[in-house]
């Protein structure tokens, strides 16, 4: 069977391609660029040039192909033009389930993220909890449009699946998305001195072979137009620094920043790029992120995709032992 993966030189969409492949799937492997340092070789994934803003080649891309698992997003903190969040993420995104729809694709799995419900107040949110706090992330509000988009699409007709990973983290290439993979790397070179706060927020993290075996359950046994959160334990930072003492060995000294001052660098940070044009190191949206937990129940893929969860500290073994060897 032939399967088109979108984004496939991303944190995701490696991985997934290489696994994929694995099982025996003919695997088409859209990128920008074929010779891409990230881009997994093996007998049974193709590369092919394209773009999902490039309907003709996508349409190359996707002809004979089966399955789609779109993964390709603008997932970066910050872009010079803030416009690219919605060309790549709903704009894409409606160009590739069109021509799924007109090449005779028989099922699109959809990666979203669990950032579409935000920050969460008490309980772990699930798939069905609504959102309680605006979109001032400009990732996550466009991904939100995306999932109207996939909708509209389920409507017609069109078997989706939708999947919302957490904070995924793993054995990967670091880079500008992979921001826990950023931590983790920076923590054991000695460059990550501070804990944001009091260190008791909470967030989810996902291992990233569970997020991948979970894309692949959600094209096997997914219900169409259904939405699955892809998430793992819910950790804070002190049990996440922790963690990555105990498994490292290393023990750096930390601080804890206070949210303020996190919050008044941010604007710094802010104002900087407004009269520079260079890439700012954090943004006000972020620091106020880090008020409020962001817990996520993966319940639903449990019992629905057979998803299972790495235990966190078997993760992070595995992941530090990877960036350790990189």
């Amino acid at each position: 069977m032939k399967v088109l993966v979108t984004g496939a030189t991303g944190f995701i969409g490696r991985q997934l391609t290489l696994a994929l492949a694995e099982q025996g799937y003919e695997v088409k492997a859209l990128c920008r660029n074929t010779n891409h340092p990230y881009l997994i070789k093996h007998l049974n994934i193709e590369p092919v040039a394209g773009n999902i803003l490039y309907r003709q080649s996508l349409a190359r891309a996707m002809q004979g192909c089966d399955q789609v698992y779109h993964t390709a997003a603008m997932a970066k903190m910050w872009c010079r033009n803030p416009d690219d969040y919605h060309e790549t993420n709903v704009v894409g995104t409606r160009n590739v389930l069109e021509i799924a729809a007109s090449t005779g694709v028989q099922k699109v799995v959809y990666t979203s993220t669990c950032g579409v419900w935000g920050p969460t107040i008490k309980h772990p949110m699930s798939e069905n909890d609504p959102r309680i706090a605006g979109f001032p992330i400009a990732y996550e509000r466009t991904k939100y449009l995306a999932e109207i988009e996939v909708q509209n699409f389920v409507k017609q007709g069109m078997q989706v699946v939708t999947v919302n990973p957490s904070r995924v983290y793993g054995e990967g290439p670091v880079t500008e998305s992979n921001t826990v993979g950023k931590m983790v790397s920076a923590y054991l070179r000695g460059k990550w001195r501070f804990i944001p706060g009091n260190g008791e927020q909470v967030a989810n993290y996902a291992f990233l072979s569970d997020v991948v075996d979970g894309h692949m359950a959600a094209m096997e046994k997914g219900s169409s137009g259904e939405r699955y959160i892809l998430g793992g334990e819910d950790i804070s930072f002190n049990a996440f620094f922790d963690t990555v003492y105990q498994v490292s060995g290393k023990r750096h000294h930390l601080f804890h920043l206070p949210l303020k001052a996190i919050e008044a660098y941010s604007h710094i940070e802010k104002l900087k790029t407004q009269l520079t044009g260079l890439r700012p190191f954090f943004l006000p949206e972020f620091a106020e992120r880090l008020k409020y937990d962001q817990k996520y129940s993966s319940q639903k893929a449990i019992n629905q995709l057979g998803y299972r969860i790495t235990p966190f500290t078997e993760g992070m073994h595995k992941t530090i032992n990877y960036l350790k060897h990189a």
